[in-house]
């Protein structure tokens, strides 16, 4: 019996991949030729991530920003969120993975989870008083989707694949940036994202609005000048070691990365974000200061890069849109108390609906401090709190803070507070790696993280599946946890589950 199955499969396998064959064949004959093409591109793929499951995690990245454009262009109807299939893809890919060739693996364990977990666990109390338990699943979901992207990460990082997967993250931003860039010079048409004296458009990409697009650019644009940075310091190791062909790879590495960051920077910029202006600046300024071995360089570097800004705006050098765009938003923001007083114009429009916004979160809060009005319940309840004149919920409080604070509590504000700061010590604590592109990743991390809790203060990130790509990202700072680990043990990365 033992040896029956092997012979049994070998004479099966051809009669099944022949019948297999047919019936594609008669499928796509009765099919239109579109329907058809697009049917053997999706079984084309299945099969590669069938092979290679870490395929399935670029995949999602790359499909996940289409949500929007597939629910309001798509010809027809589809049945739920294009980035949630897209997402039980890569599970159900890793599960075949898993029972095919690696039923001898313990499964993945990383503390990083530790971190999710008790994020959740400060936001259950909020359950109790949630007025629709279906938006507090909803919202709590997709932090179970975060844990579980984090441990397909661990699962299949080792090897080198986490390089691909960290490189999928900064292909799905570039290719934002395209169609954003695209926008800006006048692909968009949409009269309310005018800019720059009416000669340019709000970029946006397949977001449908400018303000997730800027976050996406934001949080991928340090990943990629950071593996970019990494892979020319290998590149540079390999040349003067005299191993010049080992040595290629990794400069085409830096050479693809950092055209891709500039494509990122462009989006970035024609996004016309300030928030997300302010978090990558606040980015760039933390690596800037963790990227060298030694501190007293990164110090240097910071202080040579804030003189070298304050002359080009002393000259006058910054484009005159940019300029008025960066400082009025400190006038706009500290000048405001009390928004229901405010006149409001054209101009600042925008910005006292946000603030309004933020005085209805502060409201739902001391009306419910402890356990807030419930996870994702800020919309539901928002009618009970609106002040005159903004009726309409925008879906959030627009500052991630205040919106925790409205809907969680202090209890849920202090669990998420302490959840990240967990993650922002263990990517410190990884910076010890010593392998360029390893060091790379981690420092690209760290400036994620800090765009993060920047440009959380005037926006909300985890929306439009953007939830997804900082599953990946924490997953990728699991993978740095576990080698670091690992390398401080002397054991090799994958062996031992406990990690």
């Amino acid at each position: 019996m033992t040896f029956a199955r092997p012979i049994i499969w070998r004479c099966v396998r051809p009669v099944a991949w022949g019948v297999a064959a047919l019936i594609l064949g008669a499928v796509a004959g009765l099919l239109p030729v579109p329907a058809s093409a697009g049917l053997v591109v999706a079984l084309v793929l299945a099969l590669a991530v069938l092979v290679e499951p870490s395929l399935g995690l670029v995949m999602m990245l790359c499909v996940a920003p289409l949500k929007v454009l597939v629910e309001t262009e798509a010809p027809l109807a589809l049945p739920g969120d294009v980035g949630q299939w897209a997402f039980g893809v890569v599970v159900g890919a890793w599960a075949v993975w898993r029972v095919s060739r690696a039923t001898k693996r313990p499964l993945p364990r990383t503390r990083v989870v530790t971190a999710l977990l008790v994020i959740l666990l400060g936001f259950t109390p909020s359950l109790f008083a949630a007025a629709s338990v279906s938006a507090w699943l909803a919202e709590a979901l997709k932090w179970a989707e975060m844990i579980v992207l984090i441990l397909i990460v661990v699962d299949l990082g080792e090897r080198g694949r986490w390089v691909w997967i960290a490189f999928g993250i900064v292909l799905s931003a570039a290719l934002q940036a395209a169609i954003g860039l695209y926008e800006y010079w006048g692909g968009s048409g949409a009269p309310h994202l005018w800019i720059a004296g009416y000669t340019r458009f709000r970029a946006f990409g397949t977001f449908g609005q400018p303000n997730p697009f800027s976050a996406f650019m934001g949080l991928s644009l340090p990943l990629a000048l950071a593996m970019a940075w990494g892979s020319a310091r290998l590149a540079r190791n390999r040349w003067q070691a005299g191993d010049h062909r080992a040595a290629r790879w990794p400069a085409a590495a830096a050479g693809v990365c950092s055209g891709a960051g500039l494509l990122i920077l462009g989006g970035l910029l024609a996004s016309w974000g300030r928030g997300a202006w302010l978090g990558f600046a606040a980015a760039l300024a933390v690596m800037a200061v963790f990227a060298p071995r030694r501190r007293a360089v990164g110090a240097g570097l910071l202080l040579g890069g804030a003189v070298l800004v304050g002359a080009v705006w002393a000259a006058g050098l910054v484009p005159a849109s940019i300029a008025g765009r960066v400082t009025g938003t400190l006038d706009e923001f500290v000048g405001f108390r009390d928004v229901r007083g405010i006149f409001v114009t054209n101009e600042n429009f925008s910005t006292v609906e946000r603030l309004a916004h933020w005085q209805a979160a502060l409201d739902m809060a001391s009306a419910h401090p402890l356990a807030g009005v419930g996870l994702g319940n800020y919309e539901v309840v928002y009618p009970d709190y609106a002040l005159p004149r903004w009726p309409h919920a925008l879906g959030h409080a627009h500052n991630d803070y205040l919106n925790l604070l409205a809907e969680t509590g202090i209890i849920g504000l202090a669990a998420y507070l302490t959840g990240w700061a967990l993650i922002v010590v263990w990517t410190m604590r990884a910076l010890s790696l010593r392998a360029p592109i390893m060091h790379g990743l981690v420092v690209g991390l760290l400036g994620a993280w800090t765009h993060l809790a920047v440009h959380s203060v005037v926006d909300k990130l985890t929306v439009n599946n953007l939830f997804l790509h900082i599953g990946v990202m924490l997953g990728l700072l699991a993978v740095a946890d576990r080698t670091r680990r690992c390398a401080a043990e002397g054991t090799e990365y994958g062996i031992i589950g406990s990690h």
